[in-house]
Parts: structure tokens; C-alpha cells; sequence
């Protein structure tokens, strides 16, 4: 009886651990041309850029696996041609700009590895760093055909695409 009621209390703890949602959820978002994957941190009262996301260092823009953006045709990426494919996104944040970065290394963990693929890079552009209006809980980043946006906390950047 005991080994029964172990069993199904074994179960049940099981069942619920499996069913607990991810704490950085994988979300893809796209538009007809430029598709984006990415891990999504939440805020959580935390300090995020300057402090958890430190200025002048690379971070793989997201949680867990690297951000991976795909580009269905040919396209200007923030002023440099970048080829139809799928990159991980890396990005070097500081206060007033950010150096947003494709590489053709997939299936990166981090930017732990960054040095060692750096010369895997395809695009590295600079673009302006703004203040949002509100506060963003989660990270978020859309893709459209004319941009890429990154918003979280009280901070906003957008990568112009032309096609």
C-alpha cells in the first residue's frame, strides 16, 4: 500500500512539474519577410540595463538560447546588405546607442561563446537607444517588415529594414 501511494504521489508530482510554464518563454514573432525567435525575460523588479544586462558588453538579447532572426529575401539591415538566411542576434547595449549584431553561427547558448564566433559575423550596426514611455514587463521584440523593435524595462530600439 505504501509503494502504491508513493507511486501515485510520484505521479501527481510529476504531472505538475511538466506542466509548470517556462519562466523565459520561447516566442517567435514575423512579418511576411523577417521572422524573430527568442527567449523572453520578464523584468521582476530587477535593474535591467547598466546592472543585469551590463552597457559596453555583448548579450545575446533574450534568455536561454540565442536569439535567431531569419530573413526570408535579400535585405538592408540598419544601412548593411545582409543575405536571405537565419543569424543569431547579439547586441552590446549602452546608454545612448547599441551595436546590434548578425552571426552566422546558429544554435547559441548565450553569448558566453561570443569571442570564439565573432568573426561569424555578417552585420554589426549602430543604432539609437530611446527612452520608452511606459515600463515593459517582458522583453519584447517585434519584427515588421520595415523594423525590428526591442523594447524592455524603460528602454526601446529599432533596426531599420529596407527590402
Amino acid at each position: 500500500m505504501k509503494k502504491s501511494i508513493f507511486v501515485f504521489f510520484a505521479l501527481i508530482s510529476t504531472f505538475a512539474f511538466a506542466q509548470k510554464p517556462a519562466a523565459s518563454p520561447t516566442i517567435t514573432t514575423e512579418s511576411a519577410n523577417v521572422k524573430v525567435v527568442y527567449g523572453q525575460p520578464s523584468k521582476k523588479d530587477r535593474e535591467i540595463f547598466g546592472k543585469l544586462v551590463p552597457y559596453g558588453e555583448v548579450w545575446r538579447t533574450g534568455a536561454n538560447a540565442g536569439t535567431e532572426v531569419t530573413f526570408k529575401k535579400d535585405v538592408n539591415f540598419g544601412g548593411a546588405k545582409v543575405k536571405a538566411g537565419t543569424y543569431t542576434l547579439f547586441t552590446i547595449p549602452t546608454k545612448d546607442e547599441w551595436t546590434v549584431i548578425l552571426n552566422s553561427e546558429l544554435k547559441q547558448w548565450g553569448s558566453y561563446g561570443y569571442d570564439k564566433i565573432k568573426d561569424k559575423n555578417v552585420a554589426s550596426v549602430k543604432v539609437k537607444s530611446m527612452s520608452n514611455e511606459g515600463v515593459m514587463e517582458k522583453l519584447t521584440i517585434s519584427a515588421e517588415d520595415a523594423q525590428i523593435s526591442i523594447e524592455w524595462d524603460k528602454t526601446v530600439v529599432r533596426i531599420p529594414l529596407k527590402w
